[in-house]
């Protein structure tokens, strides 16, 4: 019966991420370094609401754009942070997490055979969702010498007849890399000319570090030809809420409504009245789980630099994307013999595209006394890895000279006879 799958859902592969989840659920004292998601409880007052709504019985479906209370927060919020004005009945949609947005914002663009630019490294979802709508991945590498930003050049090389949506993933996971203002000027002119449409993932924007974030929808020419995604999971510590939204042009909003009329309803109505409390109140908390990030975040560049790990400095979410290259093994390898010999588990960086190769995505969303223990783990693999390789380097130079001197008794026997 297996042949009747579709050979489009067959062909892709599961998450990169999964396996080493997997091994750790199974392994007593491993510490997982894994998992994207905020070690803080959601906000008590946010918490709150959410049960006050149930406790009132609103328990029925909502719109199936969202609450409109909540789409006027919203609104509120991205003009307030991000400097950009929205319609709330016309311009905004509720989804559930941001992951359905993106899915069903590609749905509603593409046409069969139409290409996605997807700068790598980046979230898992882009690709399979581009595929799942029959669009053409297009993936641009990302350089560690650009502190993984998309340059001008690197766009206008992957862009072909055929290139429709931009993907625009910052700041970054799994690198934490930014894109300043300066730095989306300089494509903004090139999108408007090559007429191409931005899906710009903007979940943790609230988690920038050098100063405020920058949206490409406030530039110039740009509002009208972005979709800005954002949600509550990581600003808010309410992954498990399954909340977020999407703002953008109302022919595009008209139609991923459409999408997710039939296929969701609407997103969880509690959830929805927790989130208008969130946007309204809950500033101070944002600025608290962002201020113990950036402590972390110190802690181990710090750390990395101690053990000789290049690691470039991210200025956003909550992820570091230290170098392995020097221990000449692969990505999967250090990550498997890290799990075995130390009970500390990462992320390969090929789990977020093959230019992750060499990399390490380690996330900071964890006690500063668990990032501790594990980072004391992973020096303690490192310093065997370097006395290993400092001991073979030793075991080759002792073969050579030995050859050096045995050849030179060679010559000077020569020379007697």
């Amino acid at each position: 019966m297996r042949n009747m799958l579709s050979r489009k859902v067959t062909d892709i592969e599961p998450s990169g991420i999964r396996k080493f989840f997997d091994i750790v659920s199974e392994m007593p004292d491993a510490i997982s370094l894994g998992v994207g998601e905020p070690d803080f409880d959601t906000p008590w007052h946010i918490r709150e609401e959410g049960i006050y709504s149930l406790e009132k019985g609103r328990t029925f479906y909502t719109s199936n754009s969202g609450l409109m209370e909540l789409r006027q927060e919203i609104c509120n919020y991205l003009q307030r942070r991000v400097g950009v004005s929205y319609n709330a009945a016309k311009e905004t949609l509720v989804t559930v997490g941001g992951s359905e947005a993106i899915d069903i914002a590609l749905r509603a663009l593409l046409e069969p055979g139409e290409e996605v630019l997807i700068p790598q490294p980046s979230y898992v979802s882009y690709l399979p969702c581009t595929v799942l709508a029959d669009g053409v991945p297009v993936v641009i590498e990302l350089q560690e010498k650009n502190q993984f930003r998309l340059t001008r050049e690197e766009l206008l090389d992957a862009i072909t007849p055929k290139t429709k949506v931009l993907v625009l993933p910052f700041p970054n996971n799994p690198t934490g890399a930014v894109m300043e203002k300066a730095d989306l000027e300089a494509i903004a002119d090139v999108i408007i000319e090559k007429d191409l449409f931005v899906l710009s993932d903007e979940i943790y924007s609230e988690l920038s570090y050098h100063g405020d974030h920058c949206s490409i929808a406030s530039l110039p020419g740009m509002k009208e030809r972005t979709l800005l995604i954002n949600g509550f999971s990581k600003s808010y510590a309410m992954t498990g809420w399954r909340l977020g939204y999407a703002a953008g042009p109302d022919w595009l909003i008209e139609q991923m409504t459409k999408i997710h009329q039939y296929a969701i309803m609407c997103a969880p109505t509690n959830s929805q009245y927790a989130a208008v409390e969130a946007l309204r109140n809950g500033d101070e908390e944002v600025a608290e789980m962002r201020e113990a990030y950036n402590q972390r975040r110190r802690y181990l560049l710090k750390r990395f630099e101690e053990m000789g790990m290049p690691c470039f400095e991210p200025h956003g979410a909550f992820y570091c994307f230290p170098n392995i290259q020097r221990f000449g093994m692969s990505s999967d390898e250090f990550a498997t013999r890290l799990l075995k010999e130390e009970k500390v588990a990462v992320v390969p960086g090929t789990a977020f595209g093959d230019c992750g190769e060499g990399f390490l995505r380690i996330s900071y969303a964890y006690s500063l006394d668990s990032l501790k223990e594990a980072l004391n783990r992973m020096e303690r693999f490192v310093k065997r890895l370097d006395e290993a390789k400092n001991a073979s380097a030793g075991a080759v130079d002792v073969e050579i000279s030995g050859k050096e001197m045995d050849a030179g008794k060679a010559d000077a026997g020569k020379a007697e006879a």
